[in-house]
């Protein structure tokens, strides 16, 4: 689980997350709501990746990876002429 992508890409996006949400709330003037039309972007974007990283880490956590179960031929010696 641990190196699955979708927990290092949940991880990611969780991280860029909350630093945009912090810096929504601390450092939000009036310069940079006139650039983006009276909206806290780094508030919303932040907002919006943590859910995503929650829906990343939920679906690694609700849908493992499967690994297959070994087959009979498996079993059998890597070298067949190989003397025993």
């Amino acid at each position: 689980m641990l190196f699955d992508i979708r927990t290092i890409v949940g991880a990611l996006l969780g991280c860029y997350g909350v630093v945009l949400v912090i810096t929504g709330l601390v450092s939000n003037t009036a310069a940079d709501q006139a650039k983006t039309g009276n909206i806290n972007i780094n508030l919303w974007a932040g907002a919006g990746m943590c859910v995503v990283s929650l829906l990343f880490i939920a679906w690694v956590v609700l849908r493992p990876i499967a690994l297959p179960e070994k087959s009979p031929a498996a079993e059998i010696e890597e070298d067949p002429l190989a003397k025993p």
